[in-house]
């Protein structure tokens, strides 16, 4: 195969499992990918946005050698579809751990764990407020992470414990595309810490996204029920 169609390969590969077994006759996801989709919209845009600054400040660039050269605003085709995937993705977590996974593992430190969010977030504003990267994705995930704490929604732990989960095709997914490399960082624009090649604060941006995306599939899902939002 073409290294181009590598970004292209890792997007396809974390979207096809997901949608195989959306038709799961016990969790039977696919009867809710209507409530995904909005906050995929809304939340993709905002990210993208971001994400085609960062190309402007050269926070990241993109290997072309694994692309296969279509690109919108300044980012390739396997980018935007990076803002779906993944989501996506961790969203199925989500929902199948809802499902077979009764108990509410973390729900008694779920707060806890925003709080160590949110304390985390001051500390690196206040460290790394001169770089890009670090600044932004702190800083948003102080907002989201303060939203989420003050409104405390009942799926606080299960949201946390669908996020470690997800940590595990995190570190494959994202270790190869840093490790190849597909997206390369410019360590003046981060704190240059990283877990292997996987600078520190992609752990945290995909959190906020993640909670985000949540906090939207939560609100529509329950507005169609009619239950409180």
């Amino acid at each position: 195969m073409d290294k181009q169609y590598t970004y292209l390969l890792i997007n396809f590969l974390t979207l096809f499992f997901p949608v195989v077994l959306s038709f799961d006759k016990r969790v039977q996801f696919y009867k809710k990918w209507k409530f995904i989709f909005p906050g995929l919209i809304i939340t993709g845009g905002l990210f993208l946005l971001w994400d085609y600054l960062f190309t402007l400040y050269d926070v990241w660039t993109f290997n072309a050698k694994y692309l296969i050269g279509i690109y919108f605003l300044n980012l390739p085709l396997e980018e935007i579809l990076f803002f779906i995937t993944v989501p996506f993705a961790c969203i199925f977590i989500y929902e199948c751990l809802n499902y077979y996974v009764k108990k509410d593992i973390l729900g008694r430190i779920g707060n806890v764990i925003s709080l160590l969010m949110i304390a985390l977030s001051i500390v690196m504003l206040v460290l790394y407020f001169n770089r890009v990267y670090t600044l932004i994705t702190f800083g948003l995930l102080l907002f989201v992470v303060l939203f989420f704490y003050i409104k405390r929604p009942a799926y606080t732990g299960r949201f946390y414990l669908a996020y470690f989960i997800s940590l595990i095709p995190f570190y494959i997914v994202n270790g190869l595309l840093t490790s190849l490399p597909v997206v390369m960082y410019n360590d003046a624009q981060n704190s240059a810490m990283r877990v292997g090649t996987i600078p520190f604060e992609d752990h945290f941006y995909s959190l906020s996204m993640l909670l985000v995306n949540i906090l939207f599939f939560e609100y529509f899902r329950r507005r169609s029920a009619g239950a409180p939002i």
